[in-house]
């Protein structure tokens, strides 16, 4: 089968084109992308940044689940805070929708106990808070009647009132039991558990991203890729169109966005639906990548370029290095896993290490 896959090579050698203009580039950057120095702010200031990750082992009857986040601080020397677990989670089509809200429930206390237990002018997220918003509803598993008849102030006071004490962690599968959201089938159904779980996750999600903006004056949300192209109107990302087409530092026009009408919301709609969020391109260094930052307000010109200025200070090759390193710092590897797994003595076959023989 290799050896066709070979062949098909060949006979497709170069498939896959460069994108190649058909009409004038600099028109299309024109009042869109300016070649500017960015500088560097000469103010002092605090700044954090965080990032999660997440891994699994499949197994022939489970899979094993690492959980990791961390925030990075630095006001003249670097502390760290970090929350992680190991979860044994069966077959379920939406794992990976499961374990991303998981993640971001770990990233998102990292931050919160961040903002609200050191004196932080600005906190940094790797990715995008307004997609996450435009997203929020979960999409590989139906809605549970139980969560679905709970859904009021009552459940919300709940994690509202755990949240208050308790900063880390996943508070659902408590709430879930005691609230009694989950009852067991005749016959064991794991799918309709984890249904349960992935819908109270991204509740207790939409509640600390509520929690979050309570500070959006101070949170920058920064991403090397997107799928967004509303600037250029390309059959590509305006990530990838301005990669291509531009070199010099610099930065585009400045756009407002809102989250989508549309957008499902189980609680805090209204607050959500106010939202404007601030939004363009910058290249910190020549030659470097583009990154698409986001502001949860609506800033000014002013703002936005002496945010620039203060996020290229603790930049490094044109990207923050507290993001890179916590980025680093947080990845979790498939040596972490079988390491992770040795120690907690986990040794069930996979079915695969028949291959080996």
């Amino acid at each position: 089968m290799l050896n066709s896959l070979y062949e098909k090579a060949i006979a497709k050698r170069g498939f896959i084109f460069d994108v190649e203009p058909t009409t004038d580039i600099e028109s299309q950057l024109e009042h869109k992308w300016f070649n500017r120095s960015i500088g560097e702010s000469k103010a002092e200031f605090s700044i954090a940044a965080g990032d999660g990750s997440f891994n699994k082992k499949k197994f022939l009857t489970t899979n094993f689940c690492a959980v990791g986040a961390e925030s990075i601080m630095y006001d003249g020397q670097i502390k760290k805070i970090d929350d992680s677990d190991i979860f044994d989670i069966p077959h379920v089509s939406f794992l990976d929708e499961l374990l991303s809200n998981y993640m971001a429930i770990y990233e998102l206390k990292c931050a919160l106990r961040t903002l609200r237990d050191y004196d932080i002018d600005y906190y940094m997220f790797d990715g995008s808070i307004l997609g996450d918003l435009q997203n929020a509803f979960p999409r590989g598993a139906k809605l549970p009647s139980k969560i679905k008849e709970n859904l009021d102030d009552s459940l919300l006071n709940e994690f509202l009132s755990r949240l208050s004490v308790r900063q880390y962690g996943l508070l659902f599968p408590g709430i879930r039991d005691d609230l009694k959201l989950f009852e067991l089938p005749k016959k064991e159904d794991s799918n309709i558990l984890n249904e349960t779980n992935l819908h109270l996750a991204s509740i207790e999600k939409i509640i600390l991203l509520r929690e979050i903006l309570q500070y959006r004056k101070k949170i920058i949300s920064i991403s090397k890729t997107s799928s967004d192209n509303d600037l250029f109107h390309w059959n590509i990302p305006d990530i990838a169109f301005l990669d291509k087409f531009t070199e010099k530092q610099g930065m585009t026009i400045i756009k407002y966005r809102e989250v989508h009408k549309k957008a499902p919301f189980q609680f805090y709609n209204d607050f959500f639906k106010k939202l404007t969020f601030t939004v363009f391109y910058v290249r910190l260094q020549d030659n470097k990548n583009v990154l698409k930052v986001e502001l949860p307000y609506r800033a000014t010109k002013e703002e936005v370029f002496e945010i620039i200025r203060k996020i290229n200070v603790l930049s490094v090759q044109g990207y923050p290095y507290l993001l890179n390193k916590a980025h680093n710092d947080v990845v979790i590897t498939d040596r972490n896993m079988k390491e992770l797994m040795k120690i907690a003595k986990i040794y069930e076959t996979t079915n695969r290490e028949v291959m080996s023989w």
